[in-house]
């Protein structure tokens, strides 16, 4: 007399096969990502530092540029839309040295993901974070007089350059959170070349205003092409002779900045 035999069954059985999608598994990093932004206030402060921005920037130097013949809330408009945009480098970088601190980046090495989801997800959410801050940026701008003068297409265009140098901004950024894994003293890092390529850039001030042997740098380094980029655009002044370098350090940027990026996130520490 034998035992009878009892097939061995699991609780998954009668389960489908899981078929992984990276498409939703970017989908709920990223809506992880932007749920946490909601919910700890970051979206309200990517809408105040604009204010705070606008304001610091606007008020102290528009009667003496009003003296000069500048309409210093056309002229000032640009350079306080790409500080909006190093926000959102700041707060990517924090995000990829934070996850890569906490070992979160390392444990989604270790699952059916695609190599590439955790930092598209970073990426869209800080794309998320930028286009926030870009709408009230230009909504404090027409408040204190800026306007778009050049039609809806130079506009359109004024809004995809901002973003795009957003994106390549926050490309570098996460790099260098998921390689220092230090979130304090990258914010403390990153805010130094923030302060000296902005206050260094024709964006304030004209060219003029500066000392002779500071203008050449002053006029051509990439923070004064952008902005004078995204003035030309605003005015309707948009050209190629006008454009070609902010376009080539941009480019220049992304072609460095894209593989760095790709290579710390997917690298095995």
């Amino acid at each position: 007399m034998t035992a009878p035999t009892v097939a061995g069954t699991t609780l998954f059985d009668d389960l489908p096969p899981a078929h992984p999608s990276s498409f939703a598994q970017w989908r709920a990093l990223t809506g992880r990502i932007v749920y946490t932004m909601v919910t700890k206030g970051e979206l309200i402060v990517a809408l105040l530092f604009p204010l705070v921005i606008t304001v610091a920037f606007y008020l102290p130097l528009r009667y003496v540029m009003k003296v000069q013949g500048i309409d210093y809330a056309q002229y000032v408009m640009p350079i306080i839309v790409l500080q909006t945009m190093a926000m959102t480098m700041m707060s990517n970088a924090q995000l990829a040295a934070f996850e890569a601190l906490t070992g979160l980046s390392t444990r989604l090495q270790t699952m059916p993901i695609g190599s590439l989801v955790p930092l598209l997800s970073r990426i869209s959410a800080g794309l998320v974070r930028s286009v926030v801050s870009l709408i009230a940026t230009i909504g404090y701008g027409y408040l204190i007089g800026f306007r778009f003068t050049g039609g809806w297409v130079q506009a359109l265009a004024f809004v995809g350059f901002a973003l795009a140098v957003g994106v390549v901004l926050t490309l570098g950024a996460d790099a260098l959170g998921s390689l220092t894994k230090n979130p304090e003293s990258l914010s403390q890092a990153l805010t130094l070349p923030i302060l000296i390529f902005g206050m260094l850039s024709t964006g304030f001030v004209p060219e003029q205003a500066f000392p002779s042997w500071a203008r050449a740098f002053a006029r051509n380094q990439p923070i004064s092409q952008a902005a004078q980029t995204l003035s030309d655009m605003a005015a309707g002044q948009l050209s190629w002779a006008g454009t070609w370098v902010s376009l080539a350090w941009l480019g220049g940027l992304a072609i460095f900045f894209l593989p760095l990026a790709v290579w710390a996130s997917v690298r095995r520490s």
